[in-house]
């Protein structure tokens, strides 16, 4: 935190074009053209190809005079391998650039294929440590057109990618500024089936996005502002979502809260997604399960040096009671009204079992994430809070 006399310092982006509403998926065709993107890419992932939406858009691109090509193989917590076959069917179809459809797998590997193809080596020479981001020639990343289908990661206002790296398992942050799409159609419709579990796990991730924001250290009040509004935005339409699937409202509110998130932490995240990055990375538990279930356990670890922001937020959210506890209860209500799992234990992942704490506790410990914690973190606490999302202690 800054005093009131001191003059902060601090360096800000903001977010792409956005095209927000239902049906806004028919502008596609010309949005393409107004990026110069007669060849596309549409690159999304292997769930999305029996959804007939997708043909549909598929249809309506070559309906638009452009000659696109499909892409599907990104599995969920994509890999090098997944970039890598993005980048060749790119060059085999003599692409001009990609239209990235689907939530936040999708998302990341198609950022990467737009960076890859126009750079040499591996993905990894491009992660997010010291100024390897400066390899880049920014002249030679692809054209992006970003259409989400989940309203969780907002994945598409990010300059980054998180693409696993099978070497040694861990989660590797691929980033570059010019890796933020240009130009996001985002249609609540492409959200209306998905499954409910998918719903409340994606809806949660975004809220911890802007939560962890909020914690954050550091000044940013442009991100404080958005994590606050986009936590409220959660508070008052992932319930719907959840029971209502095809309710338009609440799915665009969720959709912009989503986006609002990803904007948000830029200010940073903390020891959820520190935790949630290993833990996807080692075993394969989907991305905002994690971090629901993760995220009171982090809270009562940071509980001594986030009390200021948890009584702004609970007044922002107009809860009961005020403070951290009423924070606390209210994420406990939600989890359990979204039928999210109490403990990692009870996920039924047969990989996932609690002698893994003292791993992932070392990984987390290396987690780019972590920097921004609100408190300090020894690896023996990150294993503490660990155990505890088992249930063990």
């Amino acid at each position: 935190m800054h005093s009131a006399n001191e003059s902060p310092r601090a360096n800000f982006n903001y977010p792409t074009a956005y095209r927000l509403g239902c049906g806004r998926r028919a502008e596609l065709a010309s949005a393409c053209a107004e990026l110069g993107i007669s060849r596309p890419l549409v690159i999304t992932d292997r769930g999305m190809i029996a959804l007939p939406w997708l043909s549909e858009m598929m249809a309506s691109l070559r309906s638009g005079g452009l000659e696109p090509a499909l892409f599907s193989d990104v599995q969920g917590n994509p890999v090098e391998a997944n970039v890598t076959a993005g980048v060749e069917s790119y060059r085999q179809h003599r692409a001009d650039g990609c239209v990235l459809v689907g939530g936040g797998s999708a998302l990341d590997a198609g950022k990467c294929v737009a960076l890859m193809v126009g750079h040499g080596g591996s993905v990894f020479d491009y992660e997010d440590v010291g100024d390897n981001w400066l390899r880049v020639d920014p002249s030679k990343i692809a054209p992006m057109i970003a259409v989400p289908t989940t309203s969780g990661t907002g994945s598409e206002v990010g300059r980054a990618s998180v693409i696993t790296d099978l070497s040694d398992h861990t989660k590797k942050i691929i980033f570059h500024p010019r890796m933020l799409p240009p130009l996001v159609i985002a249609d609540p419709e492409l959200t209306f089936g998905l499954p409910a579990k998918i719903t409340a796990a994606t809806g949660i991730d975004a809220f911890v996005h802007s939560f962890e924001a909020l914690c954050a250290p550091g000044y940013h009040p442009m991100a404080v502002g958005i994590a606050l509004e986009g936590m409220r935005l959660v508070k008052e339409n992932l319930v719907a979502c959840f029971r209502e699937p095809d309710n338009a409202a609440a799915r665009t509110h969720m959709m912009m809260a989503s986006t609002m998130g990803a904007t948000a932490f830029q200010r940073g995240l903390g020891l959820v997604h520190a935790i949630a990055h290993p833990l996807g990375a080692v075993v394969g538990i989907h991305h905002g399960l994690a971090n629901a279930i993760l995220l009171p356990y982090v809270m009562e670890h940071n509980r001594p040096v986030i009390g200021e922001a948890m009584r702004t937020l609970s007044r922002h959210l107009g809860l009961a009671k005020e403070g951290f506890d009423g924070v606390l209860e209210w994420v406990l209500e939600l989890r359990e009204t979204l039928e999210i799992p109490h403990t990692l234990a009870a996920v039924g992942i047969e990989a996932l079992k609690v002698e893994l704490a003292g791993e992932l506790a070392q990984m987390a410990l290396k987690d780019a994430s972590l920097g921004t914690n609100p408190k300090t973190c020894t690896a023996e606490e990150i294993e503490g809070v660990i155990r505890a999302a088992f249930g063990a202690d």
